[in-house]
């Protein structure tokens, strides 16, 4: 059963468990069953997709029940209107906050103007050889990507040398070698634990909240690198 977030007679939001894919797409691949699917059949009722979330990350994801909700609420994401809030674990210790501001190129090789602000939220440093260095270092962040580009903040953690653990297109393959052998982990902490935005019809402002649990790996590599969720789970 999916975790229902909020819902009403206009909109439905979900908390995504990790490695469930959103819907079918060339670029992720097949799978047995997908989030559009699955809650479709659990509250037997269509369901239309506002927004997306890559198969690894887990989180907040909202769909509409008819098309002119759906309208409202995707005019209010493509005008940078909607709040999305991210958990992240990083390579290394990255400022304590700072604003990315730096373009990517789409697939279809069309450079768009990209933006994200992160607030470090707690550092560690474990005994785990990494290279050169006698301890591996890292943050545990919240991203708050003003855009919507596809992998943004993947790609901009890459861009600033802190890529996200576990991140094989856009990550450090030797530090996720690091983890595989250490600990034999291989997932990507990236969990979008807050949606801000106002209800397109009642005009009423919206706080969703997705707690950690879905997401047990993001738990896991917190537990070994003493991270507090207190707040978060």
């Amino acid at each position: 059963m999916l975790e229902i977030l909020y819902q009403d007679d206009y909109l439905i939001a979900i908390n995504k468990p990790s490695g469930l894919l959103v819907h079918k797409s060339k670029y992720a691949g097949p799978a047995d069953e997908y989030a559009i699917e699955k809650l479709t059949n659990q509250i037997g009722k269509k369901v239309h997709l506002v927004h997306r979330l890559d198969r690894k990350t887990s989180g907040v994801l909202l769909f509409a029940f008819d098309k002119e909700t759906l309208k409202l609420l995707s005019d209010q994401f493509m005008n940078r209107e909607v709040e999305k809030k991210y958990l992240a674990i990083l390579r290394g210790w990255t400022k304590e906050e700072e604003t990315i501001d730096y373009d990517l190129t789409n697939e279809n090789e069309i450079v768009q103007n990209a933006i994200t602000y992160y607030r470090r939220l707690q550092i560690s440093e474990i005994d785990l050889p990494f290279l050169k260095h006698p301890t591996s270092r890292y943050s545990l962040v919240e991203a708050i990507p003003e855009t919507g580009r596809f992998h943004q903040l993947r790609k901009h953690f890459k861009h600033i040398l802190h890529p996200i653990l576990g991140c094989r297109k856009h990550g450090c393959n030797k530090q996720n070698k690091l983890w595989l052998n250490a600990f034999n982990i291989t997932a990507m902490p990236l969990h979008s634990h807050q949606l801000n935005f106002k209800h397109p019809i009642t005009e009423q402002n919206i706080s969703l909240n997705a707690s950690l649990n879905v997401n047990p790996d993001f738990l896991q590599i917190g537990k070994i690198l003493g991270f507090d969720f207190e707040g978060y789970i």
